[in-house]
């Protein structure tokens, strides 16, 4: 005689009701894994309602889909429970060991992920880990008593209703992840206290919601007729070569430029804002000129990617991106290059180590040391921003302990001083700015902006001067490069730029110079003993530079290479420089060939298409295939 079945068969509204019911205890239990106070996230959540749902639905719809799937909400309950714990626990301890969450390109990391445990001391959370198995558990349990009543009788038909309703509640997922959670709009309107730091906007916001975004945000588009075989054809290993053993020190200070230059300014000698830079323009031992950068007036860490790494930030995708945060693995840079030759190798920033995730970039970058405010002793500030004059000291420190452990450096240091907003109070109360002349009238708002920024500026290029004296008196031969990151913010929709007239405030089609609102000027700078190691006329000669020295920001780090006779020991730095020679300026449909000219992507020869198609799809290959071993 069949025995009676002790288990509960609850009706499909019950179910349904199950279903809500879990998502809300699964998701709330995945907001306190997070190492903020939930009492906070969920007053944040009361404040911000939206947040609620955005949340709660990812959970729900996969509790859903797994009911469908396995006839049994509190089985279904149990796997989104633990999968979704688990995420939160990792993102925990991810954050606690590297302040960085989990996003979803991490799984495609898992390997490496593996190997890297040993390298951390991870804090294990015993409560939450054991109140995850207690609660997944009981989940389990509770579907051993518990079952969906049927719908239907025959196991054919009733195998399809669940995969159809499997499949449908995720497709629904899928749907809402592209076309609800990729907003942008949506994502930025949410109140938090420092949006800059994705650590917390990730406890602010809620890990379910944040995660979901992550999905298409900082993409990276796949070049069209990518092949992965192919590009890995191009990959060549470093090779240590002929390179000179000199000293080369990066300088990228915040919106350096030499705007004060157009005609409507008017500067005598004595006031000067860049008189270190024009005195080096005419300096036998210096090359100068203008690097475009992908910003205009932001953008900072983008034209670091494009200087070190070689790789162009416009060109990963057609959406605007963070071109660190497409970073999740080792890659190919200056930094690397400069090991394998047996160099000391330190990055500097006189701000928060989590800003742009420089502490985690530059690590995967190669930088053997980085220095961040948080390292720094007894730092000056001028208003609320580190000085110049401060860095130069820092790398002025950093040189020093180089040599005397014989070691030969390569050192790359991002300023903050000019950093915006150009307000009267930027420098504290009471700060008396000088004039800045102007041959039209602009307004007291565009007048203000003016003043601040260019006190900025003469702060660095005083930078610049003080550094190019200290090396001067050095024995040691050192290579110097000095350029800005992007041009100044002056006032919404271009107002400063506007009303003094400037090209910068028209559309790119305007203009003669259709890149004109993305230069930067550079100089390369070398003192007597490197000028003498390098041949140096011999050496900027080589670099068959055109003649108006203008070129994109990521052929620079590549020019100084060969400069210094490193221009072989990496297949990729050698097929910029290669490119260089032909399209010098290079920025999204914008191209410039070596006499000057500007072109459109229909009006490149063919031979110039196929060059720039490998270098994206080599940059392509290097961010999301290339796995590189740890220094």
């Amino acid at each position: 005689m069949k025995k009676a079945s002790r288990r509960l068969e609850i009706s499909l509204v019950f179910t349904l009701f199950l279903v809500l019911v879990f998502t809300v205890c699964i998701t709330l239990l995945v907001l306190w894994y997070q190492p903020n106070d939930l009492q906070e996230v969920l007053q944040n959540f009361q404040k911000q309602p939206r947040l609620i749902w955005l949340n709660a639905v990812p959970i729900g719809m996969l509790v859903l889909a797994f009911t469908f799937l396995f006839g049994n909400v509190c089985k279904a309950a149990a796997l989104v429970n633990v999968a979704a714990g688990i995420l939160s626990i990792a993102n925990r301890i991810k954050l606690e060991v590297r302040d960085e969450p989990v996003f979803p390109r991490d799984f495609a990391l898992l390997k490496e992920v593996g190997s890297a445990i040993g390298e951390y001391s991870i804090r294990y959370p015993v409560c939450e880990i054991v109140t995850l198995v207690v609660t997944t558990l009981a989940f389990v349990i509770l579907g051993h008593f518990i079952c969906g009543r049927r719908l239907v009788q025959k196991a054919v038909p009733r195998l399809v209703l669940r995969l159809c309703g499997a499949g449908a509640s995720i497709a629904v997922l899928a749907g809402l992840i592209l076309g609800v959670y990729s907003s942008d709009t949506m994502y930025n309107s949410f109140q938090v206290v420092n949006r800059s730091r994705i650590p917390d906007v990730f406890n602010e916001l809620g890990l379910p919601y944040c995660f979901c975004y992550q999905f298409t945000a900082y993409a990276v588009d796949r070049p069209e007729g990518f092949r992965k075989t192919e590009a890995e054809a191009w990959e060549e290993t470093i090779v240590p070569g002929d390179g000179k053993d000199v000293h080369v020190i990066f300088i990228m200070n915040e919106a350096f430029s030499d705007i004060t230059d157009y005609d409507v300014f008017q500067f005598d000698e004595a006031d000067d804002p860049l008189a270190n830079l024009h005195a080096l323009q005419q300096d036998e031992h210096a090359v100068c000129g203008h690097i475009v950068v992908p910003g205009f007036a932001a953008g900072t860490a983008n034209t670091e990617f494009d200087v070190v790494t070689g790789m162009q930030t416009n060109a990963l995708s057609e959406s605007p991106t963070s071109a660190f945060r497409t970073i999740n693995r080792n890659l190919n840079s200056l930094f690397r290059i400069f090991n394998a030759d047996g160099y000391t190798t330190a990055f500097c920033h006189p701000g928060k180590n989590w800003f742009y995730n420089r502490e985690n970039v530059y690590r995967w970058m190669g930088a053997q040391k980085s220095t961040f405010i948080e390292q720094m002793e007894n730092p000056e500030y001028k208003g609320t921003w580190v000085t110049d004059s401060y860095t130069e000291k820092q790398i002025e420190q950093e040189f020093e302990a180089a040599v005397a452990d014989g070691q030969t450096l390569f050192d790359y240091t991002t300023t903050i001083q000019n950093h915006m907003s150009y307000t009267i109070n930027k420098y504290g109360e009471g700060y008396e700015f000088p004039e800045v002349h102007t041959t039209v009238p602009v307004s007291d708002e565009v007048e203000t902006l003016l003043r601040v920024y260019t006190e900025g500026v003469r702060d660095a290029d005083a930078m610049l001067g003080t550094l190019t004296d200290y090396f001067s008196q050095q024995n040691e031969p050192v290579v110097l490069v000095f350029y800005g990151d992007h041009l100044p913010y002056l006032g919404d929709n271009k107002q400063g730029y506007a009303e003094l007239g400037l090209d910068i405030a028209k559309d790119a089609e305007e203009c003669d110079n259709p890149v004109c609102s993305y230069e930067t000027p550079f100089v390369i700078w070398a003192n007597d003993a490197a000028a003498e190691e390098l041949d140096w006329q011999e050496a900027v000669t080589a670099l068959d530079l055109p003649d108006n020295h203008i070129l994109s920001a990521s052929f620079l780090g590549a020019a100084v290479l060969e400069l210094t006779g490193r221009g072989t020991e990496s297949g990729w730095f050698a097929f910029l420089n290669e490119l260089r020679r032909t399209t010098p300026v290079v920025q999204r449909d914008t191209y410039m060939y070596m006499d000057g000219t500007f072109h459109t992507a229909d009006e490149l020869d063919a031979e110039t298409k196929e060059q720039i198609e490998k270098w994206r799809k080599w940059s392509y290959y290097k961010l999301e295939y290339k796995i590189m071993p740890n220094d």
